[in-house]
């Protein structure tokens, strides 16, 4: 496996192609794009990878995606199980920049979209409060004619820029140079086995041998590559998943859900997972039903 270079199926010609997904799971290879991608999540859960970064997913999100970033909607292991064909529902608007000339961004009328464009380098999640009324313009999107879909995008552009203010970066400095296939399939190796068994006790020497090099090398390969340890990494797969179990309400207790993610302890768990959020379990908890109540 390795970063696929993904290319939408779209007319030579169109700079912004709009493709709605109604699957039984998201696409399930870590790949990138020359296009620039918004993602709207409308039906679907999982772990989101860009770069080195990882959160969890969830219906009503939305997402800009840079240009050759390498990124996965990673479905949770239930849609796998079912294999229902509408459980994952998501339309991407990929924007080709490349076919716009650069001249055309240097107007005084376009100078708030260029700069909105250039801070997407990181990838960025749009806040909630945004959220339904960007889901409106995107799902319009899709019955649009070619002309009508650029200028909609350039419409929807100028309102990231001026009226949204509080974006979440997705930046943890990945891959900050040309990454090549190699690496791809090596990283993309890493990332699905990790996401697939964050539960089980994943020591140094097993993911250095799905990595195929020693675990030395792998400790220095992984910190090279990502900016931080695999241990840091995998307990933000874990935390994520704690989350989503968190938000669900369907547990026993906090220390099931620290053993159900892959810890060892329901200290180490509370330990890691304030480190991580910025507040404890139940402090999330607490702060999930009043803002959800």
């Amino acid at each position: 496996m390795k970063v696929l270079q993904f290319t939408p199926p779209v007319p030579k010609e169109d700079a912004v192609v709009v493709e709605e997904d109604l699957l039984p799971h998201f696409y399930n290879f870590l790949h990138r794009h020359k296009e620039l991608q918004v993602t709207l999540i409308i039906k679907g859960e999982g772990t989101l990878v860009v770069g080195n970064y990882s959160q969890a997913f969830k219906s009503g999100d939305v997402y800009v995606i840079a240009a050759n970033q390498p990124h996965i909607f990673k479905s949770n292991p239930a849609y796998f199980a079912r294999m229902e064909k509408d459980s994952a529902h998501a339309i991407h608007i990929f924007f080709d920049l490349e076919r716009i000339p650069d001249a055309f961004f240097q107007l005084a009328e376009f100078s708030s979209i260029k700069k909105f464009i250039c801070s997407c380098n990181s990838g960025l999640q749009l806040p909630e409060e945004h959220a339904a009324h960007v889901a409106g313009v995107i799902r319009a999107l899709t019955g649009q004619s070619n002309l009508e879909r650029l200028l909609s995008l350039f419409e929807l552009f100028q309102y990231f820029s001026l009226q949204v203010n509080s974006w979440k970066s997705m930046s943890t400095g990945f891959f900050d140079y040309p990454v090549s296939e190699s690496d791809g399939n090596r990283m993309n190796d890493i990332f699905q086995y990790t996401l697939e068994n964050y539960a089980e006790n994943i020591t140094l020497n097993k993911i250095a041998a799905i990595a195929h090099i020693t675990p030395h090398a792998f400790c220095k390969y992984f910190k090279q590559h990502t900016r931080k340890t695999y241990n840091n990494f995998l307990n933000e797969v874990r935390i994520n998943e704690a989350c989503k179990k968190i938000i669900s309400g369907n547990y026993d207790g906090i220390s099931t859900i620290a053993y159900k993610t892959g810890f060892n302890s329901a200290i180490n768990f509370n330990r890691v997972f304030k480190k991580t959020t910025g507040m404890s379990p139940s402090d999330y908890k607490r702060e999930f039903r009043r803002k959800f109540a």
